[in-house]
This record gives C-alpha cells, structure tokens and sequence, in this order.
C-alpha cells in the first residue's frame, strides 16, 4: 500500500489539518486494536510522515491519546445530558423507574463509545504520566467541566446532591473503564475466556454490569436522603 506523502504544514491552518489527520489515524488504529497496542511509529505511518516529525504536533504518543479522551469526554457528555434530559420529561410521574433509566443512559452512552471506554483506562494509569503540566491541565479543566455538566443534569433528572451527582459520573466513566479492559473485546484473551468452559464466568458484559451497578447506587442515595 502506497504511504500518503507527508509535507511539514507550515501555516497555522495546515497545522491544525495535519493535528486533525494525526488524531483521527489514531483514533482509527485504537479502536481496531486497542489503545495499549498502537505506538507512535504506527501512527506516523498512517499519516504518511517520519515519527520524529510528529513531535512538531504532539509532544508524545500519550498526549494524542489524552487529547481523544477529552473528546471523548465532551462527545460522551452532550449525548449523556441530552438524553437524560428527556427521560425527565418521559417519567416525571415514576421516580422510582428513572433510577434504572438514568442508570441505563449512563452505561449505555459509555458503551456506545468503544474508544473512550478503553481511553478511561489509560488516561490515569500512564496518558497523564507521559505529558507536560500544560497538557495534563488543558486535558483535566475539560474532564472536570464534563463531569460537572452531567452531575448538574442527573440531578436536574433525580433527587441527588450535587456531590452525589459528581460521585455517580465518576463512578460509571472509572466502572466503564475497568470493565471494558476486563471484557477484553475483540482480543485473543476474550476468545479464550469463550472457549473455555471453566473461564465462562470471566466473560463480562459491560453494558448491563455497569447499568446495575449505577442503579443500586442511585437507589442507595435515594434510601439515604428518606432516612
């Protein structure tokens, strides 16, 4: 296969195109082989330039992976407080169903996003380790915005505080994450969980087993503000 020719950008607008061409080649190969597998070098191949010239755009590997996240984050956020909005007006009568609803737009919104699931991972175990200050606090000042925003629209949706509200988003991105690894999909691991009958039990499947951990914590709030 051919490699597209690689030219330095040398206007602001070619530099933010060849950012652009950088992170959706990235993005690609992760979401077919995982975040873990993909190296700078791959990337750069995918682009058509030599690895040392894409320190011109990013500072590492770990910082276009971090930038995907706070994508991930803002995309992951809109659709999560759209949706949530409408159960509001959809169950304004039922209380009680809007728990497992909400909890099921939580996990189902995540799960939907296959890339940021396996980014959750990563960003706290080594993406935030191997960039500058700068870029850890750019990436954060998004991250904490996001959770701000869904928090203020759970609460908007159930009788939550505002804290309770931060501590449910964190808890369905961190579970999102853990349990994406632990599903392993599309990997060799998982094959092998599959074809082996004593391992069954290994397999995981994140969309429901994320949906009734974030219900029985909302019900739990919900049975603490009764008390």
């Amino acid at each position: 296969m051919t490699q597209p020719k690689f030219e330095r950008a040398r206007s602001a607008e070619a530099k933010r195109i060849r950012e652009t061409a950088i992170l959706e080649a990235a993005a690609r190969l992760a979401t077919e082989h995982g975040v873990r597998a993909v190296t700078l070098t791959d990337i750069a191949a995918a682009v058509g330039m030599h690895k040392s010239a894409m320190l011109r755009y990013f500072e590492t590997r770990e910082e276009i992976f971090l930038r995907l996240a706070g994508s991930g984050w803002q995309e992951w956020s809109q659709e999560a407080r759209d949706r949530l909005g409408r159960l509001t007006e959809e169950s304004a009568d039922d209380p009680e169903s809007r728990f497992a609803a909400a909890a099921g737009v939580l996990a189902g919104t995540l799960v939907a996003r296959p890339l940021f699931c396996d980014l959750l991972a990563h960003t706290p175990l080594n993406l935030e380790r191997g960039v500058s200050f700068d870029a850890v606090r750019a990436f954060k000042a998004i991250a904490v915005a996001e959770v701000g925003a869904v928090a203020a629209a759970l609460s908007a949706a159930l009788p939550l505080t505002p804290h309770q509200g931060g501590d449910t988003v964190a808890t369905a991105t961190a579970m999102a994450g853990a349990l994406w690894q632990m599903a392993a999909p599309g990997t060799e691991l998982r094959r092998f969980y599959q074809s082996t009958p004593e391992l069954a039990h290994a397999v995981v499947d994140v969309e429901p087993r994320l949906a009734g951990i974030l219900t029985a914590l909302l019900r739990g709030y919900a049975v603490r503000a009764e008390a």
